[in-house]
């Protein structure tokens, strides 16, 4: 293990911009993947429900 300070303090600097950059990767993963599963619902709504016509 390193015990040198300058590299602990030279470590911590580089994961603190990082960190202060957010998860931005990971929200837009999740927005894509959102707008997928929505997409892919409206596909079948409307391919599947709205052919058959009105449930009785």
């Amino acid at each position: 293990m390193n015990e040198d300070p300058d590299v602990n303090e030279a470590e911590e600097a580089k994961l603190d911009a990082i960190v202060r950059h957010g998860p931005s990767g990971a929200i837009a993963l999740a927005g894509i993947s959102t707008a997928i599963v929505i997409g892919m619902w409206f596909i079948f709504y409307f391919a599947v429900f709205l052919p058959r016509g009105v449930i009785q």
